[in-house]
């Protein structure tokens, strides 16, 4: 979470659109409803939604003992809140606090933008403020053993951002609260399976968003140090800091190889694309607009992996034959 990447984005959109509303309402008419609903969902980061319902999919996939654990309630109901309300609370209080700063940001500042600049508009306030009350549902939803996952999403949601602890502002602090992107995964987990995920499994997970987050952050190393905001990447500089995402994605392949040799190996696609991007004349400012899409696609063979354990290919084939 540079203030995006793993967690966010943001973007001034000037141009149509978004950038071109008056989200305060001081216009003569007031923003459009269709205008301040966009604003909502570019304010999601669509792009970046299933970087929290992604791993519920996976947590359900892994845990599952049965088809019809896939669609047990509290699946359901922990994947609709991680697709989109938590988005909403994630990044929403990420750009209220980041407002001044992103005048800094260039990713934020063209009319072309993926994201949308905080403008202190009444409704994403109050969006915000839904989506936190709904996290109370995913209590609700979800067994004892796994509050504490969603307990620490919550807290590290927050203080991600907001005074006084800003996580995102501290060297290291930054990278390790990137974490908070694996809790509802297995929060997901406990739920189907009423069992914690093996530890190998979260300090995998937890080491990869670590990476991520600082990846992320490489192409606002220069805007952030001229806004005075201190991260990992700032830190440690461009090269140190793709050698900083290599090694905790190697050690996130090795973890996940300690519970299944496939999963390390599939997990090794990541040091191996930030070689290719440190060792290359790939710009990191457009790869880091592929991480979506590798996500996408890795995440979607974890979860094959998973739920071949109780659909084995074999048989879904004679199955259907």
């Amino acid at each position: 979470m540079s203030d995006d990447g793993a967690e966010d984005g943001g973007g001034a959109e000037d141009g149509d659109g978004v950038g071109s509303v008056d989200l305060d309402g001081g216009g003569a008419n007031g923003p459009r409803d269709g205008d301040r609903i966009r604003y909502l969902l570019v304010l999601s980061r669509p792009r970046f939604w299933l970087y929290l319902a992604g791993p519920v999919v996976v947590g359900v996939a892994y845990g599952a003992d049965a088809l019809y654990d896939l669609f047990a309630p509290g699946a359901l109901v922990l994947f609709g809140y991680f697709l989109l309300p938590a988005n909403v609370l994630l990044y929403g209080i990420n750009d209220a606090f980041d407002a001044d700063l992103d005048a800094h940001n260039p990713k934020k500042a063209d009319s072309d933008s993926r994201e949308a600049r905080w403008r202190g508009d009444r409704l994403a306030t109050a969006a915000i403020a839904v989506a936190a009350g709904l996290g109370v549902v995913t209590f609700a939803a979800s067994p004892p053993a796994a509050w504490p996952y969603l307990i620490g999403f919550f807290a590290l949601a927050v203080g991600y951002s907001a005074p006084p602890f800003r996580f995102k502002t501290t060297p290291f602090l930054d990278s390790l609260s990137n974490g908070l992107y694996l809790l509802p995964g297995a929060a997901a987990y406990v739920t189907v399976a009423g069992a914690h995920p093996p530890w190998a499994a979260i300090a995998g997970a937890w080491t990869w968003t670590m990476a991520m987050h600082t990846f992320s952050a490489i192409p606002d190393i220069g805007p952030d140090r001229e806004a005075g905001i201190e991260t990992t990447a700032t830190f440690l500089g461009e090269s140190r800091a793709y050698a900083y995402c290599g090694a905790c994605w190697l050690l996130a392949a090795g973890a996940f190889g300690l519970v299944d040799g496939r999963l390390g190996a599939l997990l090794c696609v990541y040091p191996a694309f930030v070689a290719v991007v440190a060792g290359t004349a790939v710009s990191v400012e457009r790869a880091y607009w592929w991480f979506p899409a590798l996500n996408t696609a890795v995440g979607t063979a974890l979860t094959i992996g998973g739920l071949w354990r109780i659909a084995p290919l074999a048989e879904v084939i004679a199955g259907v034959a």
